[in-house]
């Protein structure tokens, strides 16, 4: 498990896909999760204090002790902390902000406010096509969350018909069907590239990067003509 920075109170780590943050009950007694893992590697009681899909990839900081644990929660929870994520998406959605309200939990009617900030970095003309669409361009873009509503970035810009590659509960999946036979790659291409916050200890502003996986590189450049 990578580990881009440590002291007494937290660490940061760089997440892998397709590794939940902690357990839950649809898993297997003895699968590993994020906590087990670094709590196994440091030999300490490990605390998480937000979330990020098994599916996403990037840099999440977690506590060593249940006060630095609360000190981090409410800066999440008062939107004291800045997030960048980077996805591929279908199409070019270009510069904005999605605020729709999404839903808050899988199976559930319920829907909360949420805020996504977006930005188009790079697009990619291509000749793929699914259902009514043809020519599908795909785009890298930054996301800057406000709120962090469970899948947010996947139901908002699936909702707005700029689906992230790889998403297979909210987007396109005859897409994603296509691309991967032609690839090869399988994720979903959403990644948690930038965290900074205030240090639960010294309330200095620290910044963590984890650079994009270069799945994403890859995934572009095969498709650019």
């Amino acid at each position: 498990m990578p580990v881009l920075y440590q002291d007494e109170a937290i660490i940061v780590v760089e997440k892998p896909i397709e590794l939940p943050v902690h357990k839950n009950d649809f898993m297997p007694n003895d699968a590993p999760y994020l906590t087990k893992l670094i709590g196994d590697e440091t030999g300490k009681w490990i605390y998480n204090v937000h979330r990020l899909d098994s599916k996403t990839s990037g840099v999440m900081v977690l506590a060593l002790s249940s006060e630095v644990a609360s000190v981090l929660t409410k800066q999440f929870e008062q939107k004291e902390v800045q997030k960048t994520y980077y996805a591929i998406v279908q199409g070019n959605p270009g510069e904005g902000t999605f605020d729709s309200k999404v839903l808050v939990k899988k199976k559930s009617k319920f829907k909360k406010p949420a805020v996504t900030h977006y930005k188009t970095l790079r697009t990619v003309q291509t000749k793929l096509a699914s259902k009514d669409k043809t020519d599908i361009e795909l785009s890298l873009v930054e996301i800057k969350p406000e709120t962090g509503r469970w899948h947010q970035l996947r139901q908002h810009f699936a909702k707005n018909r700029f689906d992230i590659i790889g998403d297979t509960h909210h987007g396109d999946f005859a897409l994603n069907k296509i691309i991967l036979a032609d690839t090869d790659i399988r994720r979903l291409f959403l990644h948690a590239g930038k965290l900074e916050f205030k240090h639960p200890v010294t309330s200095e502003t620290v910044s963590f990067d984890s650079p994009i996986p270069e799945e994403f590189d890859r995934l572009l450049n095969f498709y650019e003509s």
